[in-house]
């Protein structure tokens, strides 16, 4: 149970630290409806999220009932490792990329199409945000895995990925709070942590993924290594 935290936290973090998302709320923030338009999005990419637990918590459960215990060993450190190379392959890309990011004065269309975006149709990109990203699925399957090898049962299993699911929003509920409160006083820092992620977008990306694809690949590769011994 313990290692299923451990497990988690990384996943919860990694899957946040994507500044692509947090720069979507942001920008919303700043249209007109900012704030009905952001909380579709939002909403959109949890349903997404959710229906992913739905679909593969029942293909996991089945497989959970239906092997044995060494079988089961084996989900968990495989999903991790399967991460932590996806991770790893993705922080070396953006290293090498080099240049700078996005310094704010020329953005690119997709940013300029937010503003004249609706809520129905922020509510879709929220969706296919999750449903088109590889790097997500993992994140997903990767904290299915730890849930389900750690067999905590069906309704602490439940309140674990719904765990996971808020966990992945902790960087845009603030703003959105904020605004909410606040929409005038918040319009200014919202801008300046705006410019900031898209100043910083590569190397945030680049860093968080080396760290958390060595962490998780150190974690599926012991475990593999784990069930050899066994």
């Amino acid at each position: 149970m313990s290692n299923m935290f451990v497990d988690l936290i990384p996943l919860i973090l990694s899957a946040t630290l994507a500044p692509i998302y947090p720069i979507i709320v942001l920008l919303l923030l700043q249209s007109e409806r900012g704030l009905g338009k952001t909380i579709a999005f939002v909403t959109g990419a949890v349903t997404m999220r959710l229906l992913q637990g739905v679909i593969f918590g029942l293909v996991f459960a089945p497989a959970v009932d239906a092997e044995s215990a060494a079988g089961l060993a084996l989900i968990g450190p495989t999903l991790l490792t399967l991460l932590g190379v996806l991770l790893l392959v993705m922080g070396v890309k953006k290293w090498r990329k080099g240049g700078s990011d996005e310094d704010g004065n020329t953005p690119p269309a997709w940013m300029s199409a937010l503003s004249d975006m609706t809520v129905l149709k922020a509510a879709g990109s929220g969706a296919l945000l999750i449903l088109l990203s590889v790097k997500q699925w993992v994140f997903t399957l990767a904290a299915i895995g730890v849930i389900e090898e750690a067999r905590p049962g069906l309704a602490a299993g439940v309140g674990l990925y719904l765990l996971f699911t808020l966990g992945t929003q902790i960087l845009v509920l603030p703003p959105i709070l904020a605004f909410a409160i606040a929409p005038a006083r918040s319009a200014g820092p919202l801008r300046a942590a705006q410019g900031w992620l898209q100043r910083h977008n590569r190397v945030i990306v680049a860093t968080a993924s080396l760290v958390f694809g060595l962490f998780f690949l150190y974690r599926g590769i012991t475990g593999l290594l784990a069930f050899r011994t066994m």
